[in-house]
């Protein structure tokens, strides 16, 4: 099977790889001009064979025809909204690549009340590693298209027009209040009661879970309640639970 990259510039039946994702193909994995990858251009996945390198740009020229196994295209997946609560970096980073792994369309990092300052003001120097983070996760998972990361947002945010979609959506929040609460709240069944939702939009909190005051703000906003049964997870592990739930349920 051969190894997937996500084009960083397409023309035609050309692409190329830039910057430090060409260096890592070129001075780490010492590709050879002639090797062949498949290309992810977006829409389509086409075999890519290296015409130049250098350790700044490698250069492809692009089969004619496309080049696509339905079965791995996670992008046949219900498009799946992660609001993340930001907690301690090395293990949100790893919520981030597993979640991306795991199919999901876009990733929304929130500063929440129990978010620690500190982390909270070093989240927009991360955005660009976060962005690193999915595209190799992404090409290692062999999806076609790495997800959004948004930059940070407060709350609020999620309130506003044009963040979330106006329709079709299912917007759910995991509140670990109801850990001890009957199975009506579990979150494949709440996921089921939200059909036919094409999009959902789950919430997950920090260490510690969600303030009182963000759950209300939740629920004012017509967001659904559920638990992930009744034990409590850490942050990073209910993301993950979580969208693959989501995602299975969906489909």
């Amino acid at each position: 099977m051969r190894r997937r990259w996500i084009a960083d510039e397409v023309n035609g039946d050309t692409a190329a790889l830039l910057g430090d994702h060409a260096a890592h193909l070129a001075r780490v994995l010492r590709a050879r001009v002639g090797q062949e990858f498949d290309i992810a251009t977006g829409d389509e996945i086409r075999r890519g064979t290296i015409t130049t390198i250098s350790y700044d740009r490698v250069e492809f020229a692009l089969d004619a025809k496309p080049y696509r196994k339905q079965s791995l295209d996670p992008l046949a997946a219900p498009k799946i909204t992660l609001a993340l609560a930001i907690f301690k970096f090395d293990r949100m980073e790893w919520a981030i690549e597993k979640c991306t792994e795991i199919g999901v369309a876009r990733i929304i990092p929130v500063i929440a009340r129990r978010t620690d300052a500190h982390l909270a003001a070093a989240a927009a120097k991360r955005h660009d590693r976060w962005q690193r983070l999915v595209r190799q996760a992404s090409e290692q998972s062999r999806r076609p298209a790495p997800p959004e990361i948004t930059g940070e947002a407060k709350l609020k945010d999620l309130a506003r027009e044009g963040v979330l979609p106006a329709s079709g959506l299912a917007r759910v929040v995991l509140d670990e209040s109801l850990a001890e609460a009957d199975d009506k709240f579990r979150l494949t069944e709440v996921l089921q009661s939200t059909q036919p939702a094409t999009e959902v939009v789950l919430a997950i909190g920090p260490e510690g879970g969600w303030t009182d005051s963000e759950l209300t703000f939740f629920y004012d906003q017509g967001w659904s309640a559920a638990s992930l049964g009744n034990t409590i997870l850490r942050a990073e592990t209910a993301a993950i639970v979580a969208s693959a739930l989501a995602i299975e349920a969906l489909r």
